[in-house]
Parts: structure tokens; sequence; C-alpha cells
């Protein structure tokens, strides 16, 4: 029934969408494994690569949110595509001729971070046109359980392709499924509405997506949730990355796998938040997974060496995972909700933005932090701090629904 209500033009979509994610989970952490196995690269470089591509990457795309609103969103996906394909086709192509470089992962790292972000603010805004409002709970709820899915499956596969294939393998298909998904998105055809309006993006306009944000009495507390919240998850991935792969010793397969089987549990908890919400109401479900997801990474610093670190990684990330699963899709859908349709595009930037953002200077900050106190410690830090993440969730249920 939910199938048929959703219609073919959202299942070319979501088809885009699971082509596109399977291929960025087969390339999950592709460009720390070169830089740390191929190209020699320490704690803090790997860092600065987490860092500075996103960061660089969120500065470009700060003024195409404005030029989005003024543009139909499916082409604007279908080059965001493109982009990505060519950027990332870049490395198998340099790794063959025997010039990768530290220099060309950060440059990729830049043009897919600025490609990632106009992309999510085009297809949030073209979602929101494409689904009647009562669907766009379980429409998230399918992306987000696609994702798990791409996820359990994309690393462990990856990371063999990373060891039996070569070192670019992974990156080669990752940049593949970005050219499927342009087809994909090709395939959805039909009538998209022209914007209301199509002159060139004011000054003004850059700031307006913040203004709306900052002024939103629920969408405020979550922007700063989230920031806070992914910079910390994010900026310990590399150093996890060189905890797993260099004092622990384990390989490129098993770090793939330690991310890979707790990502199930994202499946189960994407596809059980519907029933949830129905049960217990959006916001004690939005509460409750937010506060739940803060409590994991702390554990992480002490990590242990053998087959038990490998299985106690996959028991924290579970429970990392299954409640993050469960929260997603209600944020998704509520900041959709609340958001008018002609500043959807600037808007949406100015989340991915400002998330972005964050990331990379948590990530920069928590590279230095490692190279002082070492991986451990620093992870251990991250996990302290992330405790307070619930207190920027909103106390009470605010939905001024945008019109």
């Amino acid at each position: 029934m939910m199938r048929r209500r959703l219609g073919r033009r959202f299942r070319w979509l979501w088809t885009a969408y699971a082509v596109s994610a399977f291929g960025t989970w087969l390339g999950f952490g592709a460009f720390p494994m070169l830089a740390i196995l191929v190209l020699h690269a320490g704690p803090a470089a790997v860092s600065a690569l987490a860092a500075i591509g996103p960061a660089v990457g969120a500065l470009v795309a700060v003024p195409l949110g404005p030029w989005v609103d003024r543009r139909r969103k499916r082409p604007v996906m279908v080059a965001m595509d493109l982009v990505r394909f060519g950027a990332l086709l870049s490395v198998p192509a340099c790794y063959a001729l025997g010039v990768l470089s530290f220099g060309q992962l950060l440059a990729v790292s830049v043009v897919v971070a600025a490609a990632d972000i106009t992309f999510t603010s085009a297809s949030g805004a073209f979602l929101k046109g494409l689904v009647p409002p009562e669907d766009l709970l379980v429409a998230n709820g399918r992306f987000e359980s696609t994702n798990w899915t791409a996820t359990a499956l994309g690393p462990p596969l990856g990371g063999a392709a990373f060891a039996v294939l070569g070192p670019v393998t992974s990156v080669a298909a990752n940049a593949a499924s970005f050219l499927l998904s342009a087809l994909g998105l090709r395939a959805i055809g039909g009538d998209e509405p022209r914007p209301r309006t199509t002159e060139r993006p004011r000054a003004r306009d850059l700031a307006d997506g913040w203004r709306f944000l900052l002024a939103h009495p629920g969408l405020r507390p979550l922007l700063f949730n989230t920031m806070v919240f992914n910079g910390l998850v994010m900026a310990t991935e590399p150093l996890l990355a060189v905890l797993m792969l260099g004092e622990l010793g384990l390989t490129p397969w098993q770090y793939g796998l330690a991310f890979a089987v707790p990502c199930l549990g994202g499946l189960a908890g994407s596809r059980l938040t519907p029933r949830l919400v129905a049960r217990f109401g959006r916001h004690p479900v939005l509460l409750t997974s937010g506060a739940v997801r803060a409590c994991w990474l702390l554990a992480l610093a002490f990590l242990p060496h053998g087959t038990g670190g490998l299985v106690f990684i996959m028991v924290v990330e579970l429970g990392l995972i299954v409640s993050c699963s469960v929260f997603n899709p209600v944020l998704a859908t509520y900041r959709l909700e609340q958001l008018p349709p002609d500043r959807a595009g600037r808007t949406l930037s100015a989340w991915s933005v400002s998330t972005k953002a964050a990331i990379a200077a948590l990530t920069a900050v928590w590279g230095v932090l490692a190279g002082v106190t070492g991986p451990r410690v620093a992870i251990g830090i991250a996990g302290v701090v992330i405790l307070a993440t619930p207190v920027l969730l909103p106390r009470r249920d605010r939905t001024p629904v945008a019109v």
C-alpha cells in the first residue's frame, strides 16, 4: 500500500539514492586507508585530510544554496552526481600514472564535499515537492534503512577490494555509483515546477538560510545538537582508523567489518521508527533517541586488542547506530515540514554547511589533540564532551509549520 502511494517517481529517486549510498559506503575509509597505507601519512595528516576537505567544500557551497532555490532541483542533482563522478575518478587515474599525492586526495575531498552539500539541499527540496507531507516520515525511513543496508554491505566489500584488487578499486566503484545515480535521476521523468523566482541571488540571500534556522524555536537547538554530535563522532573516525589499523594491527577488511555488522541494527531501527512515532509521539522519540545516542562514544577509548577488540567495537557501534537510525528520520521529517518551499534549498544548504564546518573544525582540533595525547585519550575526551549534547535537544515540541 505504502509503496503504491509513494509512486513510481519516488521509487526512481530511492533507487538512485540506493546506488550512490552503496558506492559511498563501498569507498568508506578509502581516503584514510590510502593516506595511511599508501602515502604513509600520520594521525595529524589523516585528520587534516578529514577536516580541510569538508571545511573548504562547505565554504565553496555557501553561495550555491540560494542558487539551488532558483533552479529546478533534479538537473542540479544530476549535475552534482556528474561532478562527484569526475572528481573521484581522478584518484584511480592518478594512482595508475604513479602521481597520486596527498594534495590530490585533499583537492578531491573539497570538490566532493561541495557537491555533497549542494546535492543534499537540492534533493531535500525535491523530496518535499515529490512526496505528500503525511508520507515524509516513511520516505525518510526508507532512505535511512537503505543507508544502513549499504553501510552493512559496503565497508567489508570495500576493505576486501582494497586488499585483493588494489587500493583504489573502491574509489573507482564509488565514482561509478554517482554516474549510475545520475542516470536513475534522469529516469524519474515528470514535470518539475519552475521556482517562483529565477533572479540572480543577492548577497543577503547567502545568510537567509541561517536567519531562518536561528529564528526557528525547534530547528535552532536541533541544528546546534547535530553540529556538536556529528562533529565529535566524525572527529574520532580518523583517530579510530589510526588506532585500529596501527596500534591494534587490524586488516582493512576487519576495519570495514567492525563498522558493517552493527549497521544491521540501523536497518532495524529505521524500519521501526514510524511505529515508535505512532505509539509514543514524535517529540518523545526524538528526545529519547537523541539522548541515548550520546552514551556510546566514550567506550571506544577502551578498545582492547585482539578478537575481543573487534567484538567490542561492534557492540558499541550497534548501540550508537540503532539510536541514530531512529533519531535521523524523525529529525529529517520535522526539518522538511518546517521549511518554506522557496527557502528549502538555501536553508538545507545552510544546515549542511554548518554541520560540515563543525565536523571540519572538530576534526582538526581532535587531530591536534591526538598528536599530543594519542588517539585513545583524544577519543575518550570526545566521548565525555558528547555526553552533554542532550542538553541541546529541545525540551518541548515546537512545531510552527512554515507557510
